[in-house]
């Protein structure tokens, strides 16, 4: 692996001084760094518009960054607080079952106790092309999808074109169906940002997932009060059913007026470059009987998807996953 140097960060601060310090060289933050230590490092995955890190600013040293807060219903998450923390606490159990759930269904428990939320939400794609050496795709700085004419069996369905990855992240699916926002600081300073407007896609900028610039950094997640009589969901399929990534996950939250669907989200993850937020869905079953909709709500998934040679099964495992995961919200809370 490269060489690199290696900064703890003690306060927000500091690790914003260190990556002015640093702005002439390639400088990234890191949290547990199962992905970009143990992934991209090791496996020097890299090319004209990835470079490999020559500084890293190490945030889980950061006591403000870790743990978790209520305030008047809303949760807040600090981003270098690791996936098993979140998973076993109290409160995210109580009121946020499904990002417990969710957060559980990530790696395996010796990752879980390492890694952390930020990094497992900022985490880069799993595309078998993106990750080997001998393909120089769009998304490190190419002119090329390999996945276009490869084997594109696990590559998106919806919202591709240029690049068709799929986000790997379960817990930034979750979020975004509870609506969460993401605190980002650095050194342009401070912002939040809901998660709706977080994630990037190909088509507005290939090379990255996120908003997020040199020198910037998720610091907090925070998730607002859900409604009174919220109903959540959480489904993922993977194609083992062991520590793996999802072919397709839902996850689900919405409030009632009866036995219909008042207002809600229905994000599937594992389908798109981005966490994908079903609007198609969400309108099919506004002011409608839920369980009497699921099935022709889920169909509509149909009308958006476009899929390649190889994953057209997905569209009709996001269908059926759908549907069941809201059949299941509607039985289980």
């Amino acid at each position: 692996m490269r060489a690199f140097e290696l900064y703890d960060a003690t306060s927000i601060k500091e690790a914003v001084d260190l990556l002015k310090a640093n702005s002439t060289k390639t400088a990234r933050v890191v949290g547990g760094g199962s992905d970009l230590i143990g992934g991209l490092m090791k496996d020097w995955v890299h090319g004209k518009g990835l470079a490999l890190p020559d500084v890293l600013v190490d945030i889980t040293t950061i006591k403000e960054l870790v743990g978790i807060s209520e305030s008047g219903g809303s949760l807040t998450i600090g981003a270098a607080t690791t996936l098993a923390d979140v998973s076993d606490h109290k409160t995210v159990q109580d009121k946020f079952g499904r990002l417990s759930q969710a957060t559980l269904s990530v790696a395996s428990p010796l990752i879980r106790n390492f890694g952390t939320l930020g990094g497992n939400i900022n985490q880069r794609p799993r595309c078998w092309f993106f990750r080997g050496e001998d393909f120089n795709c769009y998304k490190k700085g190419g002119d090329f999808c390999y996945a276009v004419t490869g084997d594109n069996r696990y590559h998106a369905i919806i919202g591709g074109e240029l690049c068709y990855i799929v986000h790997p992240s379960d817990t930034a699916t979750a979020l975004m169906a509870l609506n969460a926002s993401a605190k980002i600081t650095g050194v342009n300073g401070d912002k939040t940002v809901l998660f709706d407007e977080y994630f990037t896609g190909p088509r507005v900028d290939v090379l990255r997932e996120n908003i997020l610039k040199p020198g910037e950094f998720m610091t907090h997640v925070t998730i607002p009060a859900p409604a009174s009589g919220t109903k959540f969901g959480w489904s993922k399929l993977k194609d083992r059913q062991v520590y793996d990534f999802a072919l397709t996950s839902v996850a689900i939250s919405f409030t009632l007026d009866g036995p219909n669907w008042k207002d809600g989200r229905v994000v599937l993850g594992g389908v798109s470059p981005v966490p994908y937020r079903a609007k198609v869905v969400e309108d099919a079953l506004k002011g409608k009987d839920v369980k009497a909709t699921a099935k022709a709500a889920a169909a509509q998934i149909r009308t958006v998807a476009r899929p390649m040679s190889l994953n057209a099964y997905k569209v009709d495992v996001a269908a059926g996953l759908i549907e069941r995961t809201l059949l299941d919200a509607m039985g289980n809370n």
